[in-house]
């Protein structure tokens, strides 16, 4: 009967969605059908050009805070909206991974999708193979720099011996654990005590055991601010210098894996049709949260003094990329189809790699090297429960957000 009234078929190698034989039609082609989304675009230009401004100023700023909050004198910033900014930006980051990069991956390249059922990409789960392929490859890369560092400079990782622990006997010979400034977690993490330590010299380092500030219920007014030493994070000692080396390659590989995320973002808000008035808020505040993740990564790497625009030139290039991305999605508002074959392919490897990217980023370099091993961790009770209130109120806002976007 189909053939008398000529409506194609599945044997004809076209879909007709409007006569559809489910014993015979072939899944994938319902599939893509249904995941075809098309172009949305309605106009309403001017809001989507104010979305461009308003993202523009408030990732920036997020981005700029935790920044200035370590690297400008005069920026006295208390040391809880610090801690606050820092930790809640680790829980957006690990959110993000999870929520906004690799269930999305599913959505694109998945086995349940038109891409993940057409040729190769349905022999295989790729969404969990790029993530964690991604997931090596930064800790190789994050083992390369540290062994570079270590060949270069002579550093090693501190061994805490056990008998000079257990005895108290913190000469040369037994250091302890206060040998803080030959600590490989102390070029990691900064410290989460009152102040941030300021720059060490080249000095045999002071094994001598310094009390607990945060026991002192004392402390000097400048203790209140987040950071009462600028030199702490900028400098032009061997120290600052491996310190930099060390960290600087995982924070690029971090801002990499965001900023791909922000691409995909700004070109899905330019050309988004009638769900654009609840995704623009959400974008902002989602921009918002992940740059203060970008800040407060960035704020703890103690640039050398030849390199000191370049903390600005980060926070600039996060700012700028998602408003830059917008600007293009308008370019091609009407051609741009963000459900077509190619462009579920391109984004859906782009999430997959960025959520292996920020998986590493946020439980290792964030929360491993931050909470579980650094000897420098604060021992204040009050202090510790906040951060890891901040951190949870980070993961779960952000994760929230990905009901909308």
């Amino acid at each position: 009967m189909a053939s008398d009234l000529n409506i194609p078929t599945a044997s004809d190698g076209i879909f007709d969605p409007n006569n559809v034989d489910l014993d015979t039609a072939d899944p994938r082609d319902i599939i893509c059908y249904l995941n075809a989304g098309g172009n949305d675009y309605d106009g309403r230009l001017g809001l989507r050009l104010s979305a461009l401004f308003v993202i523009l100023v408030t990732s920036s700023l997020t981005t700029l805070f935790p920044v200035l909050a370590t690297r400008v004198r005069w920026f006295r910033v208390p040391l809880y909206v610090y801690l606050f900014a820092r930790y809640f930006g680790a829980g957006v980051i690990i959110a993000t991974a999870f929520i906004h990069l690799l269930d999305p991956a599913y959505d694109e390249i998945g086995p349940a999708t038109c891409v993940g059922m057409t040729g190769g990409w349905a022999e295989y789960s790729w969404p969990p193979a790029i993530a964690m392929t991604s997931v090596m490859l930064i800790f190789l890369l994050d083992f390369g720099a540290e062994w570079y560092v270590e060949q270069k400079f002579g550093f090693q990782h501190e061994h805490i011996d056990i008998q000079g622990t257990v005895t108290g006997d913190n000469s040369p010979e037994h250091p302890g654990p206060r040998g803080r400034h030959q600590s490989h977690q102390f070029l990691h993490s900064a410290d989460q005590g009152d102040t941030i330590q300021p720059k060490c010299d080249n000095t045999a380092p002071d094994t001598t055991p310094q009390p607990n500030k945060d026991d002192d219920n004392n402390l000097k007014s400048d203790t209140d601010f987040a950071v009462t030493s600028f030199d702490a994070y900028t400098g032009t000692t061997a120290q600052t210098e491996r310190a930099f080396r060390e960290q600087i390659a995982a924070f690029m590989i971090l801002e990499f894996g965001v900023i791909f995320h922000s691409v995909i973002i700004g070109l899905n808000l330019g050309v988004v049709g009638e769900e654009f008035s609840t995704l623009y808020p959400v974008v902002v505040f989602h921009q918002a949260f992940e740059g203060l993740g970008i800040g407060a990564r960035l704020s703890v790497i103690p640039f050398p003094h030849r390199l000191g625009w370049m903390p600005w030139m980060f926070c600039a290039a996060y700012g700028l990329t998602t408003p830059i991305a917008i600007a293009v999605g308008l370019g091609l508002a009407t051609q741009y189809d963000p459900g077509s074959f190619t462009a579920s392919v391109v984004s859906g490897v782009l999430d997959s790699v960025s959520a292996g990217i920020l998986l590493y980023t946020g439980l290792v370099e964030l929360l491993a090297r931050d909470f579980l091993f650094n000897p420098e961790r604060t021992r204040d009770k009050r202090r510790i429960l906040f951060m890891l209130v901040c951190l949870l109120l980070g993961t779960v806002i952000m994760a929230l957000l990905g009901k909308w976007a």
